[in-house]
């Protein structure tokens, strides 16, 4: 019972917060009168009406935080706070059924950007904005869940969130409790988010625009207040402002954090899963664009790079923004770009995937198993730089691998049996999974997930929750020991 209890408390401290962000899009609406005043009004009553009832009604439970209720508070939280983001869409458009409004705020919190909605351009201001700040506020959700969630659950905890930076920082880099270090990284990520709105007013976006859109790119995930995303603006400068900062939202915060801390770029060049990323994105550009100017679609290499730099980092970084449609592109371009979508994110990042350092260690890991084969009584431990990787974090990393696949390949199959072709269904799965937005036929990036079944638009919003909580806080809620004392 306390369990369940613990799980209400903080639950309700959650919804009192989200009353509180549904706040700042009723004063928009009262300020610009876009008409969508009162879908606000109700929603922040309401939600701040149940936040209350459940946080005080359950204030005298004990606040320790058992492993089982970690575990349950994060799959709640994350499935149930998108009913309450609800709200103020089926008021204002009361012909949204349900469904379809969970799927796009399940989309907007676990930052992937896919979305059922047209015409966006014509929506009010307020709702526009609602949708991005639901963006930026799990973002910050998940750099906290990387650093305080995981180390009560006993599936990452601080030595392995320090040992997945690959040697960027030592242990007092960082500040030395929890909430300190969950406010340190809050602190970097609000800095990095008013830069952005600085530089894309500059590119010429308006304040509005550049707001939206800066929570977006800094959440990396993907939200735009057009329908045409940023290919609205044709604009070089935004799309370099936006392709930086989708960089450096794919970057371990902490690794941030310390490098302005020593007001130095070293820690840049230490992190190992860092370097490891920007290679593999900046070269796929180069790639990617020389295919592009091969294959005809633009006349030249320098459009082609612009193009391809854009769409690739975007799609790469699990943002999701575009400015060009890729559906039509040689289908190795986008291909490469899911791929990409699966592992380039860092971890401690607000990207989402298997993370750059599980790539990382699994390719060293098969290195080594190779070497073994080669020389089999030589001991040679795994090492990534000066680090060594002990065996549990190795394990870890191949299961949580394997489990990725498994649940990818039941999700493609779910999708497929309701008659749904192949492309569409992988293209959906994968950046659904990775919460990388836009796929390809179907739900490409001219067109959105309007058209899918509700079956469909359920399996795909499974598929977002699942990759976002990093798929152990779900699954294992189906293994019957857990429900054992």
């Amino acid at each position: 019972m306390n369990v369940f209890l613990t799980i209400v408390h903080i639950f309700g401290l959650v919804t009192l917060s989200f009353s509180a962000l549904m706040s700042t899009c009723w004063i928009t609406s009262e300020l610009t009168g876009d008409g969508a005043t009162i879908a606000f009004l109700y929603g922040m009553l309401f939600t701040f009406i149940l936040g209350a009832f459940l946080f005080l009604s359950t204030i005298w439970v004990p606040k320790k935080v058992s492993r089982q209720a970690g575990f349950l508070l994060v799959a709640s939280t994350w499935s149930l706070t998108p009913v309450l983001c609800t709200i103020p869409l089926m008021i204002f458009m009361p012909q949204l059924s349900f469904s379809d409004a969970y799927f796009e705020t399940v989309s907007g919190l676990t930052t992937t950007g896919a979305t059922i909605l047209s015409g966006i351009d014509n929506l009010p201001m307020s709702i526009n904005l609602w949708r991005c700040e639901l963006n930026w506020i799990a973002g910050l959700g998940v750099i906290i869940f990387a650093v305080a969630i995981l180390p009560i659950l006993g599936i990452g905890g601080m030595q392995l969130y320090k040992a997945e930076t690959l040697g960027s920082f030592k242990e007092s880099d960082l500040p030395p409790r929890i909430a300190q270090t969950a406010k340190a990284l809050w602190m970097v990520y609000a800095g990095f988010t008013l830069l952005c709105v600085l530089a894309l007013r500059w590119a010429g976006m308006s304040w509005f625009d550049a707001v939206c859109h800066a929570f977006s790119a800094m959440s990396l995930g993907g939200f735009s207040t057009h329908d045409n995303s940023i290919g609205f603006y044709n604009s070089l400068s935004i799309e370099v402002v936006l392709t930086i900062f989708q960089l450096i939202a794919a970057i371990n915060f902490a690794t941030h954090f310390v490098a302005l801390r020593k007001q130095s770029i070293k820690p840049y060049f230490y992190d190992r899963e860092a370097r490891g990323f920007l290679m593999l994105v900046l070269g796929s550009c180069v790639l990617a664009a020389f295919v592009l100017w091969d294959n005809g679609t633009y006349t030249d290499f320098y459009t082609s790079l612009r193009y391809a730099t854009f769409n690739l980092v975007s799609i790469a970084t699990d943002s999701g923004f575009t400015n060009q449609d890729f559906n039509k592109w040689p289908i190795f371009v986008p291909m490469w770009m899911l791929f990409l979508s699966c592992i380039a994110a860092s971890s401690g990042s607000t990207g989402g995937g298997i993370r750059m350092i599980r790539t990382i260690i699994l390719m060293k890991q098969a290195r080594l198993e190779m070497f073994k084969f080669i020389h089999p009584y030589a001991i040679r431990p795994l090492k990534i730089g000066d680090m060594l990787i002990s065996n549990a974090i190795v394990n870890s990393v191949t299961g949580f691998i394997f489990l990725y696949f498994i649940c990818i390949v039941i999700l493609i199959f779910a999708l497929l049996m309701s008659g749904l072709d192949f492309m569409t269904a992988f293209s959906a799965i994968i950046a659904c999974f990775n919460n990388a937005g836009p796929g390809l036929n179907e739900v490409g990036p001219a067109s959105n997930f309007a058209s899918l079944s509700e079956y469909q638009k359920a399996v795909c919003t499974f598929a977002m929750l699942l990759g976002r909580v990093q798929i152990f806080s779900i699954v294992i809620l189906f293994v019957p020991e857990f429900w054992r004392k």
